[in-house]
């Protein structure tokens, strides 16, 4: 085997084993948290949302600062301070008895994650060719399924001890794979060129195609983020349990291993990806309007298998997408601007949602939420229709003349 598609074929492995890691240390704390400080200790779905909303804020909004240092420095040192920051904000979350505390390490583990997440995205660009990329990101997803079930499983079973051991577990999981990272992982430049930090930021802001793409995605995540929010205390109020929430993750687990993969490889050679993004992004939106009217919890479960569905579909689509669009000049840029739309939607996903269902709760209209977050993935549909054929249009008309 020569020895670039040598190296090409162990930083796959090394980016599925860390992949492991950083889900797992996420999904034993993250889906808990809700539970945690709105169900167990009694505080508002609002302060609960904001703590989420700004550590989601703070990961994706700062990534494209993250992802350009990360080409001007490489992806080594920024993913091993990014992981212990992450690993310090669990410690933090550990000892939260007010919200300000809460905050606090929410903010740093948001922090770690835009020094993270930013090179790891642009490794997967730089180690995958173009035409393994889809099926590569397909894969990541599966494991992330399986890691989330598996990390939500961890979790339900530390917390029969305290919440204080669920947030050193994610912590000890997060140093870890900053030791594997400092141990194994060579010292990878990221971008074709070692581009200056102002540079890529002004290569990205200057390209008003990808601008677009990427502020057009905050609605699909503002859906996407209530799996950590609002889902969970669904689950958790019909069932009456908080254990219950680990079925909502191993429904994931089962129809990502089973359909993920192979949906991926049909769809590639039937559909374009913008068609892949928004016929997943409908389905999401579908399962969302009847949820507040559910009382049962085999319902509940129905119309989160749906929701799942349509990520499916859509999340592989995206992600490909998003990379094909990512200038090789200042790929960590390119990657790090990307999450600007999670950062967004994660912003009032998660606050804007929690503000929702207090609300909702408060004038007894539980409906009132998953209607309104319906009517966004409605909007968002349409606004990538508009976007995504406006360039056909374009091309007819001056064809015309």
């Amino acid at each position: 085997m020569p020895l670039m598609s040598q190296a090409r074929s162990l930083g796959k492995y090394f980016l599925l084993l860390d992949n492991m890691l950083v889900v797992l240390g996420f999904f034993v704390v993250f889906p808990l948290i809700s539970i945690r400080f709105v169900d167990d200790l009694g505080w508002a779905a609002l302060l609960v949302g904001i703590a989420l909303g700004l550590r989601q804020f703070i990961q994706q909004g700062l990534g494209v600062f993250g992802g350009a240092i990360a080409d001007r420095f490489g992806a080594k040192p920024m993913i091993i301070t990014g992981m212990l920051l992450r690993a310090a904000g669990f410690m933090f979350m550990a000892i939260a008895t007010e919200p300000w505390l809460l905050w606090l390490s929410c903010a740093l583990s948001g922090l770690g994650g835009t020094l993270f997440d930013p090179p790891r995205t642009a490794l997967v660009v730089k180690l995958v060719r173009p035409q393994e990329r889809g099926r590569f990101y397909s894969l990541l997803m599966m494991q992330d399924s399986a890691g989330a079930v598996i990390g939500a499983l961890i979790g339900s079973w530390l917390l029969q001890y305290d919440f204080t051991v669920v947030c050193w577990g994610g912590a000890v999981l997060f140093v870890l794979a900053a030791a594997l990272n400092a141990w194994l992982l060579p010292a990878y430049r990221i971008s074709t060129v070692r581009t200056p930090i102002s540079e890529g930021l002004l290569r990205v802001i200057r390209d008003r195609r990808f601008l677009i793409y990427v502020l057009t995605l905050t609605g699909y995540y503002m859906l996407g983020v209530q799996v950590l929010l609002m889902l969970p205390i669904m689950v958790n109020e019909i069932a009456g349990t908080p254990s219950a929430v680990k079925w909502m993750y191993a429904i994931e687990a089962m129809l990502s291993l089973s359909l993920l993969y192979p949906i991926a490889r049909w769809s590639e050679k039937r559909f374009r990806l913008e068609q892949r993004l928004m016929a997943g992004l409908f389905i999401m939106t579908l399962s969302l309007f009847p949820i507040g009217m559910t009382t049962t919890l085999p319902t509940l479960l129905m119309l989160i298998s749906l929701f799942y569905m349509g990520s499916i579909i859509a999340e592989p689509a995206r992600e490909t997408l998003s990379a094909s669009l990512a200038d090789a000049r200042a790929r960590g840029s390119y990657m790090g601007f990307s999450r600007l739309g999670l950062a967004l939607g994660g912003a009032l996903g998660y606050s804007g949602g929690g503000w929702l269902f207090d609300t909702g709760h408060r004038l007894h209209m539980p409906e009132l939420p998953w209607f309104m977050l319906g009517i966004i993935g409605l909007v968002t549909l349409a606004t990538l229709y508009w976007q995504f054929n406006l360039r056909k249009i374009a091309s007819a008309m001056l064809g015309e003349h």
